[in-house]
């Protein structure tokens, strides 16, 4: 997984990727996936993440994600 997680940030570099757009774009993508595993239920999605349930909930109105998972 390191070897791949090197690629993709070798990527982004390449690309002039900031920081700050690479991080929240790895966090929306963990917090989609987490939901999509736990069909939508922001409680058990939360606990995976280990963040408090409110926390996931601000993170999901910030990236514009549905309820059920999916962006907007």
């Amino acid at each position: 997984m390191k070897n791949q997680l090197n690629a993709i940030v070798n990527q982004l570099v390449d690309r002039g990727i900031l920081l700050e757009e690479g991080v929240a774009e790895f966090e929306k993508q963990f917090i989609l996936k987490a939901l999509d595993k736990h069909k939508g239920n922001q409680s058990c999605a939360a606990k995976a993440l280990g963040i408090h349930r409110n926390t996931l909930s601000r993170k999901i109105a910030s990236y514009k994600i549905r309820p059920n998972g999916r962006r907007h």
